[in-house]
């Protein structure tokens, strides 16, 4: 297994090396362009929430519950905990005549530094409605109730709802549910593991999804809500994170063409539909794109992502602009002096035999 490392310098010394995983698949799973180990068993986290929302949105609970586009894009979100947040999750509560107190799930800091700063400065303590996953969990106690079971324990991992959601997390993944492992998630939610790759695929699906809905094609249910879930995210990206995250800049600058989702630790997931930039890279209509930095390190990773959309040539140069900031985070000390920077000399390689696929960046217009 070839290692691939994104490195950082101080003075021109190298002072960290992050070690870099990432899978580029088409609709159908095949894997088209690598770093590091592509089959990596990976804990998705937060990156696995669009596949949780499609269970949700499969016991019928959005619609009965009079869910717009917002909420399931809240439901999918890692979010800033901003004002427009939480009470988008008290409405959500209300819509199900449930109380903050039904959540399992508990406060923490924002994930926005803007956000804690206003906290600190009205010694305001967060509480469940606040947390990062908020939209999540009333969308699952949502769902609990769409399927006839009790709230009570519907975070637990075998609650019925919680089965359901595993029993759907591993047919995106096509996989069997006993070759998806399962741990407990920071807000108190079970999280699903499985090999890299395959959550490239879901993320494929939920574009290929799209494509096809909005093409006019004949769909199953699941892709109407796979294809749902993706517009929702990309209609309403303030709402999956929040000002100056990473995953709104992202898709508010790719305007409807990809999206995107963070997970905790340093993982992420793009989905990106159809288009000649991924028709030029050898797939026949979307792509998803999986990446994981091995030592958890979430500035890295935003700009691992943004070079690998750079490598594959996805979207414009002028586009892949907006995410500057991201792609080459400044190194600079407490008098604003500029101490190093951050390099990538890792190059995304085809799977297939060496010389049957032209390397993507030479392939960037």
């Amino acid at each position: 297994m070839r290692e691939d490392y994104v490195v950082t310098y101080r003075g021109g010394i190298v002072e960290n090396r992050h070690r870099v995983h990432a899978a580029v698949v088409d609709a159908e799973g095949r894997l088209l362009y690598a770093l590091g180990n592509p089959m990596r068993q990976t804990l998705a986290r937060s990156a696995a929430k669009p596949a949780q929302a499609l269970a949700i949105l499969e016991t019928n609970g959005v619609e009965r519950y009079g869910f717009d586009d917002a909420d399931l894009a809240l439901m999918c979100a890692s979010h800033s905990s901003e004002e427009r947040h939480i009470a988008r999750t008290r409405t959500m509560l209300s819509k199900i005549e449930a109380e903050e107190a039904d959540l399992r799930c508990g406060g923490h800091p924002s994930l926005s530094e803007t956000v804690n700063r206003s906290w600190i400065k009205q010694d305001y303590t967060p509480t469940a409605v606040c947390s990062n996953c908020s939209g999540k969990h009333v969308g699952m106690i949502a769902g609990a109730r769409a399927i006839g079971t009790g709230v009570e324990g519907y975070h637990l991992p075998d609650h019925p709802m919680q089965v359901l959601v595993k029993r759907t997390v591993a047919e995106l993944c096509d996989l069997e549910s006993q070759d998806v492992e399962w741990g407990i998630d920071g807000c108190n939610l079970p999280t699903p593991a499985f090999p890299l790759d395959r959550l490239a695929r879901i993320y494929a699906k939920l574009a290929s999804a799209a494509d096809g809905v909005d093409g006019g094609e004949e769909s199953s249910p699941r892709d109407v809500a796979l294809a749902r879930i993706f517009q929702a995210m990309a209609r309403h990206p303030e709402m999956v994170a929040g000002e100056g995250r990473y995953c709104t800049v992202l898709m508010r600058a790719f305007d409807g063409a990809l999206i995107g989702k963070l997970g905790a630790d340093a993982s992420y997931a793009i989905g990106v539909r159809a288009s000649h930039d991924t028709r030029r890279l050898g797939a026949d209509g979307a792509l998803g794109i999986s990446v994981k930095v091995e030592d958890g390190n979430i500035e890295i990773l935003y700009a691992v992502v943004t070079e690998i959309l750079e490598q594959l040539g996805i979207g414009s140069p002028e586009l892949r602009g907006e995410l500057a900031t991201f792609h080459h985070p400044k190194r600079v000390n407490t008098m604003g002096v500029s101490t190093g920077g951050v390099s990538f000399p890792f190059q995304l390689r085809g799977s297939e035999p060496e010389g049957e696929r032209t390397c993507p960046a030479a392939l960037v217009q």
